[in-house]
């Protein structure tokens, strides 16, 4: 647990500044005065004009509309206080590097060169925000100071930092060594789907992720339940329900919710499902034609009828002609296990049978993993006959493969923390993995490769520095895959 820490100073900043802080878009103010490493302050929002210059000219504009609205939040009778500071060192910049600090800041270079004056450096101080649990509500005061009394002073803790040691200390040495911003594009992004966030779910989740694979925060990224996917949980119940329990459902509009929940399910799954076949009287239940053809057949209820393999060879017939039947995958999704004659007809037919249970377990774990199906592999489990465990099995392989994953990234993570590196080469990670109680064996060419898929821009969980060869690229860590 976190020891507490007692405030009775808070220092007053411009209420955009203090809003980039808890962001985590920065981590240094421009300070008149030197601040002695290991000070403590509350942080006070104030609405003091910057050095007299409009905040067109102050900030940079991808940060403009977030400094307006932090600016419009200000209160005339009371000030909301939402974190606490810590310093943890100064350091003056030569007015050369004022170019670089504004890319490593809200503010523009000429805020910056406004700040630096006749003087012949800029003095920043380096600070770690922590956020308070709840925001603290006090009496506006007097702001022409750059210090406040705080009265009663504050008791709190460090057990939420905006970036935690790793990436604060990486952030740190950005700024001390003026390194450049490595992806200028994603900040601009970020900025540009701001706005979106009150409103829109997807873009909060974007914005959250952004977020961290930028180093603005280090939180590890709870993925909450999507109320749009609630239906996932009745895939199950439709399929093996009790007709004459449910609501007094016919046989028919029993049947007809499960095809629809099924259809909505290989559809979430990646099929593409014909809506020429429809079930009913004579339809055809469900039909998929890529990335393969599949021929479904859909039974709600208690048990599979003993002649369903007919069926759907009959029905396919018809509607498909028996050519592209027989040589078509086929699929039963039904309650119960299947008679012996049903066992026999769908070895004899290479008929797949699986329970609703199955489909809803495929069905959860995309939307848990959504990148984590392969169709394409998944065709090579679907046999003759009930292949319920057969499922069981690919999505045990597949959950083993994220976990690997998931486990190299933490090794990168943890290796670069215990070393202070920047990054990492294959060679001496394939020996922390290899004295890190590793999932499974790898050669260092397996582990190349996966850490290259890692670090694509469509996944973004590593990044990479480009080497002459294999051997010579390094990786450094991003962003968590959470695994439960």
């Amino acid at each position: 647990m976190s020891e507490s820490v007692v405030l009775d100073t808070a220092l007053c900043l411009p209420a955009s500044d203090v809003e980039a802080l808890i962001q985590g878009r920065m981590m240094v103010t421009m300070s008149r005065i030197f601040i002695n490493p290991g000070r403590q302050f509350a942080l006070y929002p104030t609405n003091i004009p910057i050095n007299l210059q409009p905040y067109e000219e102050y900030y940079c504009s991808s940060f403009l509309p977030i400094a307006q609205t932090a600016l419009a939040q200000i209160d005339c009778e009371k000030v909301v206080i939402k974190a606490w500071v810590r310093c943890e060192g100064c350091k003056m910049y030569p007015p050369e590097s004022l170019d670089t600090l504004s890319q490593l800041t809200v503010w523009t270079k000429a805020a910056l060169q406004r700040s630096l004056g006749q003087r012949p450096h800029i003095f920043l101080a380096y600070l770690r925000v922590y956020l308070l649990p709840q925001s603290l509500d006090i009496p506006s005061q007097s702001q022409n100071p750059d210090f406040l009394p705080l009265r009663p002073s504050l008791s709190v803790s460090e057990e939420k930092p905006v970036l935690n040691d790793r990436t604060f200390a990486q952030r740190k040495r950005q700024l001390e060594k003026l390194e450049p911003v490595l992806h200028p594009e994603l900040e601009e992004l970020q900025s540009a789907i701001a706005s979106l966030t009150i409103s829109q779910p997807a873009a909060k989740q974007l914005d959250d992720d952004i977020k961290v694979f930028l180093g603005w925060s280090s939180d590890k990224l709870i993925k909450q339940p999507d109320p749009d996917l609630a239906w996932i949980n009745d895939i199950a119940k439709l399929g093996d329900r009790s007709i004459e329990q449910d609501e007094k459902k016919s046989n028919y509009q029993a049947g007809t919710d499960f095809e629809n929940i099924a259809r909505q399910s290989l559809e979430f799954l990646g099929f593409k499902v014909e809506s020429a076949f429809k079930g009913g009287a004579g339809g055809l239940d469900l039909y998929c034609s890529k990335p393969y053809p599949i021929v479904c057949e859909c039974k709600a209820g208690k048990l599979i009828p003993s002649r369903t393999v007919e069926e759907l060879l009959k029905l396919g017939g018809m509607h498909l002609g028996k050519t592209q039947v027989l040589t078509s995958a086929k699929l039963v999704i039904g309650p119960g296990n299947p008679s012996t004659d049903m066992l026999k007809a769908a070895k004899e037919w290479e008929v797949s049978i699986i329970n609703a249970m199955t489909l809803q377990k495929l069905v959860e774990f995309k939307a848990k993993y959504p990148g984590a199906i392969n169709l394409v592999e998944l065709q090579k489990y679907l046999e003759p006959g009930q292949i319920d465990y057969k499922i069981d099995e690919y999505i045990d392989k597949a959950e083993r493969e994220i976990k690997l994953r998931s486990h190299i990234i933490q090794l990168v993570k943890k290796h670069l923390e215990k070393t202070g590196d920047r990054d990492v080469g294959v060679d001496a990670l394939h020996v922390a993995y290899i004295y890190d109680h590793p999932p499974q064996p790898l050669i260092p060419q397996n582990l190349y490769e996966i850490l290259i898929e890692l670090s694509s821009p469509l996944t973004g969980y590593l990044g990479r520095i480009k080497g002459s060869n294999w051997n010579s690229d390094r990786f450094y860590f991003l962003r968590d895959l959470p695994i439960s």
